[in-house]
């Protein structure tokens, strides 16, 4: 009986980046369709998520832990750094996409107000705050830290990041906004192959919370 349960333990830990792109999209696909759950607005309910996916990577994956403890550890001030600024390079690509939305198809503009009207009734501070300490971060250390970092163990370096970034994408689907799932795809490629090039999970969380909070707070695109 214990070997049966080991063996099961083992063969689930293999597929463990398979079983976490099903719990987040899982996760995600009500929070677009129904906006919020009881009591818990979209915003809470994504903080909810979030919480809930990277116990889930990290309580099972200990190589994932060690890894993220390894980074925290070496070179964090330089890792800070480019993580800005590859917000900031990353940024200017959607700002010179945005314009060149509005010129060719002036129609995209109302995917855009309605990804910035995912904020609702949520006050701009607490937008931020969970934008900057907990969404952009928790799904880099979800998505690259721990399914990325699966699927490349498994399927090698192209076709683990190829995969990853396609479910990222379709893990927004259920937003039913072409604009936002065009985001994500073009994000989960940039943020992937950065953490493909630096091994960083603290370099990626940095690009997509420094990114996050200048497309939705400070500097928004529309």
């Amino acid at each position: 009986m214990a070997s049966s349960i080991k063996e099961l333990a083992g063969q689930l830990f293999a597929y463990r980046g398979w079983l976490l792109v099903a719990l987040a999209t899982a996760l995600l696909c009500p929070l677009f369709l129904l906006g919020r759950a009881g009591p818990l607005d979209f915003w809470w309910w994504m903080a909810a998520n979030q919480v809930l996916l990277v116990a889930a990577a990290y309580g099972c994956d200990g190589g994932a832990r060690l890894g993220l403890v390894n980074d925290l550890r070496m070179q964090m001030p330089r890792k800070i750094w480019i993580g800005l600024l590859t917000a900031v390079v990353l940024y200017g690509v959607f700002w010179l996409g945005n314009q060149i939305l509005h010129q060719f198809l002036p129609l995209a503009a109302g995917g855009l107000q309605a990804i910035h009207q995912l904020q609702g009734d949520a006050s701009t501070l607490r937008a931020a705050l969970l934008i900057g300490l907990l969404f952009g971060p928790a799904e880099e250390l979800v998505w690259r830290g721990a399914i990325q970092r699966a699927f490349v163990e498994r399927y090698g370096a192209a076709r683990g990041l190829c995969v990853t970034t396609l479910f990222y994408a379709v893990a927004h689907i259920a937003s039913a906004n072409p604009l936002l799932l065009l985001a994500a795809l073009v994000c989960g490629l940039f943020w992937g192959w950065l953490f493909q090039r630096t091994g960083s999970v603290l370099l990626v969380a940095v690009s997509h919370a420094a990114w996050s909070l200048a497309v939705f707070i400070l500097l928004p695109l529309r």
